[in-house]
């Protein structure tokens, strides 16, 4: 794993929005799923637009055929994932960085929903984490 992290999946305090490569994702999903929580995967790919990002959301996190496909949706949605069954939820972003070359707009709206979306879960105490990939390039080299 390229990313380090010293974190609890079962732990919600821990939970958060975090910042990885691509290569960081698979054991992440992995130690995810070892503790028992809901791993949801979405690809950012090529981002077109706010409704492509919604039918992406529909299908990783199986939202309700109801759901209004529209920012508020999806904030009132991901404070209540309760169709999921599972004591946690881990939501993967790849390619993120399309999403942000894209629409810069789309791509701070969608942390911002996801920020409230941890600190709701964090308040149940139950496990909330999200990560997006970005290229190594997107990551200044402090060793050096």
């Amino acid at each position: 794993m390229n990313a380090q992290f010293d974190l609890d999946f079962g732990d919600p305090s821990h939970g958060g929005i975090f910042f990885v490569t691509s290569d960081d994702l698979d054991p992440l999903a992995d130690a995810a799923g070892m503790q028992g929580l809901r791993v949801c995967r979405v690809s950012l790919a090529d981002y077109p637009d706010r409704e492509a990002l919604f039918d992406r959301l529909v299908a990783a996190l199986r939202l309700p055929a109801d759901f209004g496909r529209n920012w508020d949706a999806l904030s009132d949605s991901l404070r209540d994932l309760s169709w999921l069954k599972a004591p946690g939820i881990i939501l993967l972003f790849d390619h993120a960085q399309d999403m942000r070359d894209s629409n810069e707009d789309d791509f701070d709206t969608l942390l911002d929903i996801l920020e409230e979306a941890v600190d709701y879960w964090q308040d149940a105490e139950s496990p909330f984490f999200t990560f997006f990939a970005l290229p190594e390039s997107a990551f200044d080299d402090t060793d050096a």
